[in-house]
């Protein structure tokens, strides 16, 4: 069965995906089929008709359907320090343990950096992974831990943007868990940040949803403009109304009805059941509600604050409640490196580890467990995987680049954390060296992480994809396997 979501469409490099809207295909009114096509593309390109086919066919099939699972990326984009964060090492001298103390946790004998408090009255609910294996990670672009694959390393493997980011896998191999909205969502800083769908095709690309809310604007050193974002996405073109646009599917309807005639095992019919959902997502009211943060209570708002990242949190809380199954979050002001590439205050504008990551872990400590907390309140935490992590970690050592307070890349090793999904918390995986600068005990791989993401979305480890020479490709290479002490 694993083959079975496996089919190269036709057109697959074609930006508007399944809708085809550029394509001159049978009997052709230029000027209003292809507008309506090509105008649904433009909105919801997001390969919606194949998530409803494959959905549809899993139901025909006999197979169960997916359960409510989500997952919520919190990428820490530039690569967090893990000896300032959840490996602390206060006994070490001060040009390694950093500048920050460490304090005690809900778990006994568990440190983490003074600068996580409320993860650290609440741990018991997270897991700390300290040895995950970055050695083939990099960033700009930031695609091993985000596809699960070492090859995806575009600065020194020209193949590696193919490789489909994880949420683009779920998306094609779980789809949505409603038809009104996107299965993969993210909120980007750059486009560099981010993994993309790759040899999957642009249908599975996400859906960038920064201008479909009202978010603050922030400039590359994190202050906050007054501005705020047009939330504008759901527009529509001047003068083209939902009354005209759904007069505008009936000309498509009537057309179709012309073909499908001719039309054998009833795929023309399907195909207009598709059409007509995915034209539901773009002038129906769920998308746009979820991105409606003014629909929120006043307390919830106030709950997560008014930082861009934390709207962005509440945002993606009200997504997954909603139906989408994939939710990443830039967390960066900055689009090159990222605003945890703390370098040293030499270095502007992401400076170095006192006063570059110092304001940055009690806005983070404050967003995570703020989600977190939410999603358990509002019962959903058992169904959505929240994840925060870099790309590498930094230097045991202070001092890099002219700086004495920074840490520059570190692959060898990086702390991560996990929360909800209903997997086993309130532990601590692997350890490192006594300097944490390399792993002691316990490696975690990138492909490690994505078997562990599938197989809690229900997605077979042995599932394949064809590239883009139609060979199959595992979802799940470089032997990765389940983090066996989740499950």
């Amino acid at each position: 069965m694993a083959g079975v979501f496996c089919q190269r469409a036709a057109h697959q490099q074609h930006a508007f995906g399944n809708y085809y809207g550029a394509e001159r295909e049978g009997l052709v009114v230029a000027s209003r089929r292809n507008m309506l096509k090509a105008g649904l593309a433009g909105v919801a390109g997001l390969g919606l008709g194949e998530l409803l086919r494959t959905e549809a066919a899993a139901v025909q099939a006999g197979r169960a359907a997916p359960r409510a699972k989500s997952v919520i990326l919190l990428w820490m984009a530039g690569g967090p320090s893990q000896i300032d964060t959840w490996d602390v090492k206060p006994d070490r001298p001060s040009q390694n343990r950093g500048p920050f103390s460490a304090i005690q946790t809900k778990l006994p004998g568990v440190l983490i950096c003074e600068h996580l408090p409320k993860q650290a009255s609440m741990l018991d609910k997270f897991t700390i992974i300290r040895s995950v294996d970055a050695k083939h990670s990099n960033h700009e672009p930031n695609s091993v831990f985000q596809t699960g694959n070492i090859a995806a390393a575009p600065r020194v493997n020209p193949e590696g943007n193919k490789y489909p980011a994880i949420g683009s896998i779920v998306s094609k191999f779980c789809g949505g868990l409603n038809p009104s909205v996107p299965p993969y969502v993210v909120f980007m800083k750059s486009r560099s940040h981010l993994a993309f769908a790759g040899y999957l095709g642009k249908r599975y690309d996400p859906f960038v949803a920064d201008q479909a809310a009202k978010l603050p604007i922030y400039d590359y050193v994190g202050v906050d403009t007054g501005k705020e974002t047009g939330a504008d996405l759901f527009k529509l073109p001047s003068g083209l109304s939902q009354e005209r646009l759904h007069d505008r599917r009936a000309l498509l309807e009537d057309f179709d009805r012309l073909r499908r005639d001719l039309d054998r095992d009833g795929s023309m019919e399907a195909l207009e059941s598709y059409r007509r959902q995915a034209l539901e997502m773009v002038v129906g009211r769920r998308a746009q509600q979820a991105f409606d943060l003014s629909q929120e209570p006043a307390a919830s708002r106030d709950r997560y604050g008014k930082h861009l990242w934390c709207q962005q949190a509440l945002l993606a809380r009200r997504l997954v409640e909603s139906g989408v199954r994939f939710v990443t979050i830039d967390l960066s002001y900055h689009p090159a490196s990222g605003t945890w590439d703390t370098h040293g205050d030499n270095i502007p504008p992401y400076g170095g580890i006192k006063k570059g990551l110092g304001p940055l872990l009690p806005l983070f400590d404050h967003l995570v467990t703020t989600l977190v907390g939410d999603l358990d309140e509002r019962g959903l935490l058992e169904d959505v995987l929240v994840i925060a992590m870099g790309e590498f970690g930094r230097t045991p050592q202070m001092g890099t680049q002219g700086s004495t307070d920074g840490r520059n890349h570190w692959p060898a090793v990086m702390s991560m954390c996990l929360a909800g999904g209903g997997l086993r918390h309130g532990q601590v995986i692997g350890a490192t060296e006594s300097d944490g600068g390399n792993i002691r005990e316990r490696p975690v791989m990138p492909a490690d992480l994505a078997a562990t993401i599938y197989r809690y979305m229900g997605v077979p480890l042995e599932a394949t994809y064809l590239d883009n020479r139609g060979r199959p490709r595992y979802i799940v290479e470089n032997n990765g396997q389940p983090i066996s002490e989740l499950f």
